[in-house]
């Protein structure tokens, strides 16, 4: 099982991500800042019709995420004291960037190619413990393990409620998109300050818990 405090970081880390991934799928028209499973499906199905404008814009969201994994893994790999701030401080910049970008007249095709490469880094900020993958920004696989643990509990071969902390961490990313589709309606992209808030926070608190380690 994975201790109380760390599910619910993780579980903060991938509601916000939900959250984001709201917004960029309303101000992408459909597509996603987070969930490359759908964009490489709406890829490829873009490419047989020829609909290449769709092809570049679901390609280039998938190479960011995939750049901003590797940046994030880079730094979180870099310190075991200061990788978690420097993760969550690259996050942050990437969120203000994007709603920088936006305010000042960029596209939505352009500027979130940037939130693109700030879920991909999200995933390095926190460490796996116990079972749960803490802090995603997807789900499928967590649901899946859901179901497997479940399995395996029902055998007797893994702690009987683990699957349910899987299933929490789904919950909380479908809760943080619920809560970013509904405050975009006010807000529209000056909602990503909240998300800019939280990961600012994260920042603040691993910067502290690395100065008290040094």
């Amino acid at each position: 099982m994975t201790p109380f405090r760390p599910l619910v970081l993780g579980m903060v880390l991938t509601a916000t991500a939900g959250f984001v991934d709201a917004i960029g799928f309303i101000e992408l028209g459909g597509y996603f800042v987070s969930f490359m499973s759908g964009n490489t499906t709406q890829g490829g199905a873009a490419m047989v019709t020829g609909h290449w404008g769709i092809v570049g814009l679901t390609l280039s969201l998938v190479a960011l995420f995939f750049i901003g994994s590797v940046i994030g893994t880079l730094l979180a790999t870099a310190s075991i004291r200061w990788g978690p701030a420097l993760v969550s401080g690259l996050v942050a910049l990437g969120v203000a960037a994007t709603l920088g970008l936006r305010l000042n007249g960029f596209s939505a095709d352009q500027s979130m190619l940037i939130l693109a490469a700030a879920a991909g880094a999200q995933n390095a900020i926190l460490p796996i413990r116990g079972a749960v993958r803490l802090g995603a920004t997807f789900v499928t696989g967590t649901l899946y393990v859901a179901g497997q643990d479940l399995a395996y509990a029902l055998r007797g071969k893994v702690p009987r409620w683990r699957w349910v902390q899987h299933l929490a961490v789904w919950l909380s990313l479908f809760i943080g998109a619920a809560i970013g589709a509904l405050l975009f309606e006010p807000m529209n992209i000056h909602s990503l300050l909240v998300p800019l808030a939280i990961y600012a926070t994260f920042f603040l608190g691993h910067a502290v818990a690395g100065l008290r380690n040094s």
